[in-house]
This record gives C-alpha cells, sequence and structure tokens, in this order.
C-alpha cells in the first residue's frame, strides 16, 4: 500500500537511547552496538513508546502507521531483532520466527488475547512471552454493556428510522425490546471481564446470573452471587447470553446451531471476545429465522469482516469493529504494560503480565 520507497522510509523511524558521551556520533554506534535491537510492528499509543524511549536500554524500528505492516516487510524487518512488540493482527508463528532468528528473546503483544502467536514454537525456541490483561477489563466490560443495551433495545434501528422519515405517529409496538429488569444474564466463560460485566449490570434489576466454564468458578462466581450451570442450561435460561470466553481449540465455533437451537426466540446474543468461538452461518440462521431475537458483535471471523457478508444485511444483528478496549485510557495502559513487560523480559527479570508456556 505504500507508494514509493521514499515514504516507506519515512514511515520507519528508529530510537535509540542516548548515552553519555562527548560525541554524538560515536554515541550513535554505541548504542546501535550495544543495546538489544526491538522491532515494534505498529505505531502503539504515546505511553509505550515514551517508556522505551525513556527506559535507555534498547533501540528500536517502529512500523509508524496505524494499518499493519505487510507481511514480507515484517519478515524483513524482524531480522536479527531481539525483542519484538507486536499486536494481534501480526501472525507470530513458525515462518516469522524463522526469519527473525535465534536472537529473539523476548515477545510483547499489546493484547490480552494470544491466539496470533503460535505458542507451542515460541516455547520450544524458549521466547519469553508478555501479555496485557486486567488493563482492558473496565472498557471491555462497558462496551459490552453497551452493546448489549443498543442491541437489546434496537438503537441502531431507531437512530436509522429517525433520520430517513421512518419516525412517524406514535405506535404501540414500534421498536420494542427487551430489557434487563428482571431477567436471567448468563456467561460463557467467567474470568475478570465476565465478572465486571454483571457488576455493571447489577443496577438494572437482573434476576440471576448464570455461568458456564471448563469448571466451576466458586470465588468468582461469589462476587456477582453467579450459579454454575451445565452449556444447555445457560442456553435454555439466558434472556441475554454474554460470551467472555478464550478462544482455543476447545472453544471453536462452541456458539453454534446446537446452542442457538436450545435459546428462546426471545433471547440476546451478545460476543466481545473472539470471533472464532462463533458459527456465523448458524448465526445467521438463528437470527434470520427468529430462533433467537438479536445478536451484539464486537469480534468477527474475519477482521474485518466484508462488508457483503450476509450479517449485515439483517436489523437484528449490531455489528462493531472489534473496539471494545478503544478507550484513551486503556489502549495507552496496553502500550505501557506491552513495553514494561518487553523491557523487563529482556533484562531477565520478571515480567509484569507474562503468559506461562
Amino acid at each position: 500500500m505504500w507508494c514509493s520507497r521514499v515514504s516507506l522510509r519515512r514511515l520507519q523511524r528508529i530510537v535509540v537511547a542516548p548515552l553519555n558521551t562527548s560525541s554524538p556520533v560515536i554515541s550513535m554506534q554505541r548504542a546501535k552496538s550495544t543495546l538489544p535491537r526491538v522491532y515494534v510492528t505498529r505505531r502503539v499509543p504515546p505511553e509505550g513508546l515514551r517508556i522505551l524511549n525513556e527506559s535507555g536500554q534498547v533501540q528500536y524500528e517502529l512500523w509508524d502507521s496505524d494499518d499493519p505492516v505487510p507481511r514480507q516487510e515484517l519478515l524483513k524487518r524482524v531480522r536479527g531483532v531481539d525483542g519484538l512488540v507486536c499486536v494481534l493482527t501480526e501472525k507470530i508463528d513458525a515462518e516469522l520466527l524463522d526469519a527473525a532468528g535465534p536472537n529473539l528473546r523476548v515477545l510483547s503483544t499489546m493484547s490480552v488475547g494470544y491466539d496470533h502467536l503460535s505458542l507451542d514454537e515460541l516455547k520450544k525456541r524458549g521466547i519469553r512471552v508478555g501479555y496485557t490483561p486486567d488493563v482492558l477489563t473496565d472498557a471491555v466490560a462497558e462496551l459490552t454493556v453497551a452493546l448489549l443495551l443498543t442491541t437489546s433495545r434496537r438503537l441502531i434501528e431507531a437512530t436509522h428510522e429517525a433520520k430517513t422519515g421512518g419516525w412517524g405517529t406514535w405506535r404501540t409496538m414500534w421498536l420494542c425490546g427487551y430489557e434487563l429488569a428482571n431477567s436471567t444474564v448468563g456467561i460463557l466463560g467467567l474470568g475478570r471481564i465476565g465478572v465486571a460485566i454483571a457488576e455493571r449490570l447489577k443496577p438494572f434489576k437482573v434476576k440471576k446470573f448464570i455461568y458456564t466454564d471448563v469448571a466451576p468458578r466458586p470465588e468468582l462466581a461469589s462476587m456477582i452471587q453467579a450459579e454454575y450451570v451445565s452449556m444447555e442450561e445457560l442456553a435454555k435460561q439466558s434472556d441475554f447470553l454474554a460470551i467472555c470466553c478464550a478462544f482455543t481449540p476447545e472453544t471453536k465455533e462452541i456458539c453454534n446451531k446446537k446452542l442457538f437451537s436450545q435459546m428462546k426466540n426471545t433471547s440476546v446474543f451478545i460476543n466481545t471476545s473472539r470471533g472464532g468461538v462463533v458459527n456465523q452461518e448458524d448465526l445467521y440462521e438463528a437470527l434470520s429465522s427468529g430462533q433467537i431475537a438479536a445478536a451484539g458483535l464486537d469480534v468477527t471471523t474475519p477482521e474485518p469482516l466484508p462488508t457483503d457478508h450476509p450479517l449485515f444485511t439483517l436489523k437484528n444483528c449490531v455489528i462493531l469493529p472489534h473496539v471494545a478496549s478503544a478507550s484513551y485510557s486503556t489502549r495507552n495502559a496496553m502500550s505501557a504494560l506491552a513495553a514494561n513487560n518487553l523491557l523487563a523480559g529482556l533484562s531477565g527479570e520478571p515480567m509484569p503480565k507474562e503468559l506461562k508456556l
């Protein structure tokens, strides 16, 4: 997408920590020869870059764009690096790790999910991995509640009607949706985010919270008075079903025809975890046939979802472009944590948040 070599060079920025020496030229040469080399695959929020700049511990090259670095360019840029800071759009697999070579010691991803990482390959090569959980819990929980309310109360439809002349005389059942009061909210995958969602929904007078997971999680469940149920009961009982599980081989397309067929036809389905946990063809059938009432998605497969995808034709499906963590404070906190994970890993110290392989 870059139109010339000049623009490409302009987009690459190498920042070298300064050394105390009388000659700036010698300083630059010494820095380049002694400091660990790091490649940053995206223009990350400023707090992370500030930490790297002020640390005096690394020299880094930055793909200075909001768009992903092209794959072939990425494979060239990672050669010989000691550390890598990436985001969830970069596939970190054997090909990339081979291209990077044996110097690569630390990978820091600015994400809580890690399905873009080949964990077996990283473990085999002894590469430490940092990630960014916890710091985005509040932002994701807020967005999940916003998406749930937008979907259940049909706000996108209502806005469209107001803008396009559909707002006529008052009608008794026009644009009616579903209330949270006296409802049962189900959570698939009870972790920090699931608990945070439930805490925010409590003031809406939810009658009951239920959840399922690979095993009961009594400590977390006690925080929201949630009841552990089977997958089948979760589907049958939930008026609102929030998907909060990680994407793993076991959860791939776990939300499928079987699940949707067990849900009420008044149920609202919300997914802010990963698109791969949903069979989107089955979801389309459930929505278009009236098997379930509505769905709100912040994640899809693929991303971005093609604009001609059938789900976009449905009024009862609200689709967002993966923005759950998109608040200024959260994205800066993620960037800072990714930088601190990287620096700790390169120094041989415990990372603030390390993924145990």
